[in-house]
């Protein structure tokens, strides 16, 4: 028998009140990023940013990779996790969310410690050495595209290292009759089903916030 616990708005606020510390330069983050509209939803909740945070201190991580930045929200929790000297690098698609993330990144002061490479992130991959290097890596980009990114990925992260993939729930869709699910749906519920059994690694998929799987290279 299923053990789980349905949230409604008054206990979700309750767990990003009680559960997660927003110090103000993510607060206003998340303001600003709200501001913008409808493109806001692609933006980490608190409660998700310090469970990355967390993850990233209990990794250890050093080298650690993003794979689509945004606003910057979630890069400056992965970065502030991240081991004495450690280096975050992220990919991001948009030249002005880019920017935006960029400026972000001062008033949070990880600059020194995050890189943004603009363009596709496959291509950003393709460019870097195919070796075993990242301690820890967050996917949270185009859905359709998460299978090819956990490979590339995968392969340029180092045995023990993590893979962190978003919203791999799609808001229940993925549990939908086929047929009746979108094309990002389909592509999420095919890696989920695909990862269950991969011996490559070490699996666990948490229902916190959209979904998210947790994929330990062995």
């Amino acid at each position: 028998m299923a053990k789980f616990l349905q949230l409604d708005e008054r206990l979700a606020d309750y767990v990003v009140e009680f559960g997660s510390r927003q110090d103000d330069v993510l607060a206003r983050i998340q303001a600003e990023t709200e501001a913008m509209g409808e493109v806001a939803v692609m933006q980490i909740s608190p409660d998700q940013g310090a469970f990355m945070t967390l993850i990233a201190q209990l990794t250890g991580a050093r080298d650690a990779l993003e794979i689509g930045t945004f606003t910057g929200y979630s890069a400056i929790c992965i970065a502030r996790g991240l081991a004495p000297g450690g280096r975050l690098l992220c990919c991001e698609l948009s030249d002005e969310f880019a920017a935006i993330a960029a400026r972000n990144f001062e008033r949070a002061g990880i600059g020194a410690r995050a890189e943004i490479v603009v363009g596709p992130a496959l291509d950003t991959l393709s460019a870097l050495p195919a070796a075993a290097s990242f301690d820890l890596v967050f996917i949270d980009a185009d859905k359709v595209s998460y299978g090819d990114y956990f490979e590339a990925t995968l392969e340029r992260t180092r045995p023990g290292g993590l893979i962190v993939l978003d919203n791999v729930l799609y808001s229940g869709e993925v549990a939908a009759p086929a047929g009746e699910r979108s094309a990002n749906a389909d592509a999420l519920d095919e890696l989920n089903r695909r990862l269950a059994t991969d011996e490559r690694i070490d699996l666990a998929m948490l229902a916190i916030a959209d979904g998210i799987t947790l994929a330990r290279k062995r």
